[in-house]
Formats: structure tokens, sequence, C-alpha cells
């Protein structure tokens, strides 16, 4: 992998070869980051102070374009040494504030127009979308926008690879089928129960009415965990559902994990899907990729996936 530095005139800087590097991928929040460490050349003292982003590729082609926050030159018994570190664009978003907005039809052009764009950032793909909405003072950008899509698409906008805003549904990626032959250095399944819900209660005092949501399943195997929510009035039917179904599928979300390291950079993207069908431990299904960490270190480049249930 090769990694370049850009400055915000526009000035393109190569870095040497890369004596170790990681780069994390989630596609959104929290954000993608990078770290990588080269030798450091002289004439990079004027060229450093104005980067403010960093580009890496393979062969030619780009795996992560991000924000560099911070530098760092080492000079010790290794020789002089530069660490470079920093965030996905999604970082834009995250570090800007919005003003309060009310918008008697917000549109995903209106949206994009007033809380993505204004970064440099571009939307490669994004789904109409429309309604009344409001933007709280002091949230962020990423508030601004990740609450619209939720409203009304029921889903979060997510980063790809090279920085651009998708603003639709996760696309199902490549599918990667993984056996007790394939190239895995380890992997770890690791259930977690503690906060997952077993049920919801639902209230609207202002009318008098309640409604419960069950996990069933959860349940089923005896497991015990309710929460009470009192919601604002005039609350409909179906908000109330949605509220507490929204709250047990929150709190299932990091309760079974699985993690798979790889040999080999960049096997897979946050999206792609993962067949697994490990004899030895038994463990099989088919995951999503929630985080992809590629890396270089001493024992070569390897892929440490983290997938969660389909």
């Amino acid at each position: 992998m090769k990694g370049q530095l850009k400055t915000y005139d526009g000035v393109v800087y190569t870095l040497p070869v890369l004596l170790n590097w990681e780069i994390i991928r989630t596609g959104g929040v929290p954000c993608d980051s990078f770290t990588a460490v080269c030798l450091y050349e002289r004439s990079m003292a004027e060229v450093l102070p104005r980067v403010n982003r960093f580009r890496a590729a393979v062969d030619g082609v780009s795996v992560f374009y991000g924000v560099l926050d911070e530098y760092e030159i080492h000079q010790s018994e290794q020789g002089l040494l530069l660490t470079v570190a920093g965030r996905g664009l999604c970082a834009l978003l995250l570090d800007n504030e919005s003003t309060a907005a009310n918008y008697q039809r917000a549109t995903t052009e209106v949206i994009l127009r007033n809380h993505v764009t204004p970064y440099g950032l571009t939307c490669s793909a994004a789904l109409p979308l429309s309604g009344a909405y409001a933007v709280s003072s002091g949230v962020s950008q990423w508030k601004a926008i990740d609450g619209f899509t939720r409203r009304y698409g029921g889903f979060s906008p997510y980063f790809d690879h090279v920085g651009r805003v998708i603003l639709q549904k996760n696309v199902a990626g490549k599918t990667l089928a993984l056996t007790d032959g394939s190239p895995v250095l380890s992997i770890v399944k690791r259930e977690q129960r503690y906060g997952v819900l077993s049920e919801v209660l639902v209230v609207d005092k202002s009318r008098g009415v309640s409604h419960q949501v069950k996990n069933e399943p959860f349940l089923s195997r005896g497991g015990s965990c309710r929460r009470v929510l009192y919601t604002p009035g005039k609350s409909t039917y179906e908000a109330m559902r949605y509220t507490g179904t929204y709250q047990i599928e929150e709190s299932r979300k990091d309760q079974l994990s699985v993690e798979v390291k790889l040999q080999g950079a960049f096997a897979a993207e946050p999206g792609d899907q993962v067949t697994l069908r490990m004899e030895r431990t038994g463990i099989s299904g088919s995951y999503r990729v929630e985080e992809a960490r590629s890396s270089l270190d001493e024992s070569g480049e390897t892929c440490l996936l983290t997938l969660k249930e389909r």
C-alpha cells in the first residue's frame, strides 16, 4: 500500500515506503481512521504544516481517503520516523455543529445542500426523501443528516472507501465464504447478554394507554430485562410500537459478534456479507461486516473483520 499527503492548496506528496500502517473502516460512526509510519525526509518539513488530507492506494486504486488530524516527527536510535494519523471524511460532519433549523418540507436535496456539501463532500447515491423536519441547535451536521434519513428512510447514511456520502440503505456488497481451509489466522465468537432487553413497556401518560413489545427469542431462553418508556403526548400506536421495537433492536446490536483475522489486507468492506462454515469450532452462519481493520506490522498484512448477525 502507498500513502499520499495532500495540502490545502492542492499539492500532492507521496510518502516513502510505509513501515507499518492501519486503516479501520466502519463506513459511519464510529468514524473511519488511519495511522501510517514511514521514514522521515527533511523535505517534508515545509509540506507537513499544510497537509489536510491522506490517501491510501493499492496498485494505483484508492482504498481510503480521509482527514489528517495529526503528524509526529520522531528521532531515536531507530532513526527519523514520521507518523501520520486521522479519520475518514465523516469527521467533517462530526466536527461541525449545525444551526437550529425547522423545515416544513425537507428534501434530500435541501438536507445535502445545507448540511453536507458546504464541507466539500460529494454524494454518489441518495434516495428521494421528504417531510417536516427540525434540527436542534448544537447538534453535529452528522446528527442533522442522520436524523433525517432515519426518520424518513429508516437507515443511517454511510461513507464509502473514497469518502463519498451514500444516502441509502447499505447495499449488500460482495460475499466472502470462509471454511476451515481458508487463510484464517484466528476466530473469536462472543455473545454478550448483559444489556439486552427482553421487553419494553411504552406508556403514553397523556392518553392513558400503553403498549408492550417483547423480545421473544431472548425471553424463550430465559432472558429478563424490562424497560418502561414514557413517550410525549399524542403518540400513535405505530409510533409507540416503533419506539419499543427500536429500543430492543438497539440493545441487541452487540449481543453476538464474531471476529475473524485473515491473511492479507482489505479482504472485505463494511456492509459485505461473510458466510462461515467452520467445522472445528462449530461456528457457522451468515454475517454482515461491521468493521474491517486492515494493517501491516512485523507479521505482515492482515485484515481483522468484526461481524454481526444479518
